[in-house]
Formats: structure tokens, C-alpha cells, sequence
């Protein structure tokens, strides 16, 4: 009998962006980018290390983390807002088009979001962990990024 063992998912610390951290309502994005290869895998984390660079001035971000299981050829982030506009503003921001762009034809992607009425940084990361590891089922099925 063999038995598969989870993912090892790494986080980078907690990168807070310019809204204040309190107990509010907020809203979570979960990204998941599979690539094809190894190669593509550390230039898509690489690019979205870039990305980072610029939280601390991203209208509308509480903070996020990166995360990457190097095994799988996964990475994304774990990103937390005050709200659905400011999600929506950063998703098609130019640079951050400038990477889906980049990457299109090259791997996966999963995404989803969900509301909560009040900020709680372990309850976010455990639901979004779940998801990473395989515990929770996605809600919905990887889209293929020529398809997007």
C-alpha cells in the first residue's frame, strides 16, 4: 500500500499592504499557478516576489503571502482585501496582467475568493492551507491559462 504525502507548502512571512490591520470585514483570494516545468515553476514564483515589491502601495490590500510547493511546480498567493473592488483592481492592473500575460500556455491556474466578517490570520491561512494541501476540495477546476 502506498501512502501519498502531502504537499510541503512554504509561506514567505506576512507582507502587509496599506490598510491598517483590524478585525473588519475582508475579502480572500487563494491563487494556485501548476506550471508545466521546474523552469517555468521559479519564474513564475520569481515574478510574483516582484509583484510583492509593491504591496506596501496596493489600494485596498490588508497583506498576503506567498506561498510554493517546489515538489508539485505550484506557487500563488494567499492575499486578503478590504474589499471585492480592490481584488478586481489589482487582477487587472497592468503588471499584474504583464505576468498572466508572460505565462500564458505554461501551466495552470486556480482561483478563488471568499468573504469574512472578521480578519482572523490563522483562520484565513488554515482555509486557504486546506485548499493548498488538498484537504478542501477547489471550488472550481484549474483553468488552462491559454484559456483565460
Amino acid at each position: 500500500m502506498t501512502t501519498t504525502r502531502p504537499p510541503r507548502i512554504l509561506r514567505t512571512r506576512w507582507t502587509p499592504g496599506p490598510v491598517p490591520f483590524s478585525l473588519c470585514p475582508v475579502h480572500v483570494s487563494v491563487t494556485e499557478f501548476t506550471a508545466r516545468g521546474h523552469a517555468q515553476a521559479g519564474a513564475v514564483a520569481l515574478a510574483g516576489l516582484r509583484l510583492r515589491r509593491t504591496w506596501h502601495r496596493t489600494p485596498g490590500a490588508l497583506g498576503m503571502w506567498l506561498w510554493a510547493d517546489l515538489a508539485g511546480r505550484r506557487s500563488g498567493a494567499v492575499s486578503v482585501w478590504a474589499d471585492e473592488v480592490a481584488l478586481k483592481s489589482f487582477v487587472t492592473r497592468p503588471d499584474h496582467l504583464d505576468v498572466v500575460r508572460a505565462h500564458r500556455g505554461r501551466g495552470e491556474l486556480r482561483a478563488t475568493f471568499w468573504a469574512a466578517e472578521d480578519f482572523d490570520p490563522d483562520a484565513v491561512w488554515a482555509r486557504a492551507h486546506g485548499l493548498l494541501r488538498g484537504t478542501t476540495p477547489w471550488p472550481h477546476p484549474p483553468v488552462h491559462l491559454e484559456e483565460a
